[in-house]
């Protein structure tokens, strides 16, 4: 299996037509306790979210994909331990 790009977390944020802001809110209402700074850094790579996290975020992000119609892109930890 390959790696994610870097950048996956944001790739999939803009298929979601959501903003930085609009994400980072998401996010922390699901309890996500990171910043806005750190959550850019996330999404471009910079920082390696915990695996917490990165399911916050993802579960932000396949929560629009559903809004949308759609189904859940976006993997869990559980799901794709190398991501």
């Amino acid at each position: 299996m390959t790696e994610a790009p870097a950048n996956a977390l944001d790739l999939f944020r803009q298929e979601a037509e959501l903003s930085h802001g609009e994400l980072w809110w998401r996010y922390f209402e699901l309890g996500g306790m990171s910043d806005s700074f750190q959550l850019d850094a996330f999404l471009h790579g910079a920082l390696q979210p915990t695996a917490h996290d990165r399911d916050v975020i993802a579960h932000a992000l396949n929560e629009r994909f559903v809004e949308q119609g759609g189904n859940h892109p976006v993997p869990y930890a559980a799901d794709n331990p190398d991501v």
